[in-house]
């Protein structure tokens, strides 16, 4: 840029803020400041990204110092406009009318519904959206406007005004008491017993059995999980078409279970007294998070079913579980366990076995990592195993085979057609 807009860029910067001290409670300062500093280093940022000319980069730059300093006057609802008489008695002083109109158009793009009708514009929805955790670049710009009073007040503060509505004085109090969770009473020291329900009296009681009736010890396991997600990608609107069934994880993991069960029968077996009981078929339980607690209603003969069907009955016994329409005999009799924490974020975890079972399998949060393929380093989606299982029936060898067995089918799915590598089925290996 040249010398002369630099120079009012710096006497810009220093009448705002002198407008943030002089007109605002000192508790807000710091937060005006704060936000317009980011602001400014973002629009910067992306002004940069997108290599903006000296005049361009000179009106966004001025848009971005100016945009709050309507908050100064206290009416919140109409900053903007204020904002604008404020920028445009000072830049008189040092530009013409055409740039001084130009960062009144940016400032007012930022105003929800308004749409940007150009680029400059665009970058500074971008640049005041970017405290809200935004991309710094065009696709994800003033759209978000419109989300950005549910994020405040599902974020900072409690509506009180009708219908849910948020006023300025909940924005207020929201920003009196920065860091604290919004309506909720400070240094409060209440309690609150509750008694237990009879499921959650069930799921405790059964935990601690597991716990301490079984020899339980965990092996892991990550797996490449880009074979699945482009079959997901490339076939799942067909997929859905045909059947009628989202394709989900849940099917490319119970097929490739089955699998493993029946290659390593201990993992599918159940002690009884002092007799081992083996299953000649796969009743896979899925762990449901209900608003009761923890269930698992069961899949039977998972290993006989197409990768639709299984779909299906997970979506079937999931709805159940929300709606609490789980019926006993849907709830009892597996003989292994999918579980999978990843829904709620989790990256690795040592998933309890659920007695009478001997084993179950956790399935984790899927993240894109650095890996080493053929001497490179490659980013993958990658998602860790976790198999717990009974040691007084299942050997380490066991344990760790099984595991490696569900890895390998998951990451050459094409071995879920009947078990095996297509080339080793043909060769008879």
């Amino acid at each position: 840029m040249t010398e002369d807009q630099l120079k009012i860029l710096s006497e810009t910067e220093k009448f705002v803020k002198e407008i943030f001290r002089k007109k605002l409670n000192p508790l807000f300062v710091f937060h005006n400041l704060a936000h317009t500093k980011q602001v400014v280093n973002a629009a910067t940022e992306i002004a940069k990204h997108y290599q903006l000319n000296d005049d361009d980069k000179f009106v966004l730059l001025l848009a971005a110092w100016f945009h709050d300093t309507g908050f100064s006057t206290g009416h919140a609802e109409e900053h903007e406009k204020e904002s604008i008489r404020l920028a445009s008695n000072f830049l008189l002083q040092y530009t013409d009318m055409k740039i001084v109109s130009r960062v009144a158009s940016c400032i007012m793009a930022t105003r929800a519904p308004q749409s940007p009708q150009n680029l400059v514009e665009e970058i500074m929805c971008d640049a005041d959206l970017y405290h809200l955790g935004t991309n710094k670049f065009r696709k994800m710009n003033v759209r978000l406007k419109k989300e950005q009073q549910a994020y405040f007040i599902k974020q900072f503060t409690t509506p009180t005004g009708s219908n849910g509505k948020i006023l300025k004085s909940d924005v207020l109090e929201a920003l009196l008491h920065p860091g604290r969770a919004p309506g909720k009473d400070m240094f409060t020291r209440d309690d609150k017993p509750e008694k237990m329900s009879n499921l959650r009296k069930t799921i405790s009681r059964r935990l601690v059995e597991a716990k301490n009736t079984t020899a339980m010890l965990t092996t892991f396991n990550e797996v490449d999980m880009s074979a699945i997600m482009d079959i997901r990608t490339k076939y799942k609107e067909i997929f859905k078409t045909k059947h009628g069934v989202g394709l989900g994880f849940m099917s490319f993991f119970t097929k490739a279970v089955c699998f493993a069960l029946q290659e390593w029968p201990a993992v599918n077996a159940m002690i009884d007294g002092d007799n081992i009981i083996y299953h000649n078929y796969c009743d896979i339980s899925i762990a449901v998070s209900a608003p009761k607690g923890l269930v698992v209603p069961v899949i039977r003969n998972a290993e006989s079913l197409s990768m639709a069907e299984i779909e299906k009955k997970v979506v079937e016994l999931a709805t159940k579980a929300k709606e609490n329409k789980l019926t006993i005999e849907e709830m009892t009799g597996g003989t292994f366990t999918l579980t999978n924490g990843g829904v709620f974020g989790s990256l690795l975890s040592t998933p309890i076995i659920n007695i009478p079972q001997s084993a179950i399998l956790g399935m984790h949060k899927i993240l894109e990592r650095p890996v080493a393929l053929n001497g490179q380093v490659v980013i993958k989606p990658m998602m860790y195993l976790a198999v717990s299982y009974d040691h007084r029936i299942i050997d380490g060898r066991e344990s760790v085979s099984f595991l490696v067995r569900v890895k390998e089918m998951l990451e050459s799915p094409e071995q879920l057609l009947f078990g095996k590598a297509p080339v080793k089925a043909l060769l008879e290996l």
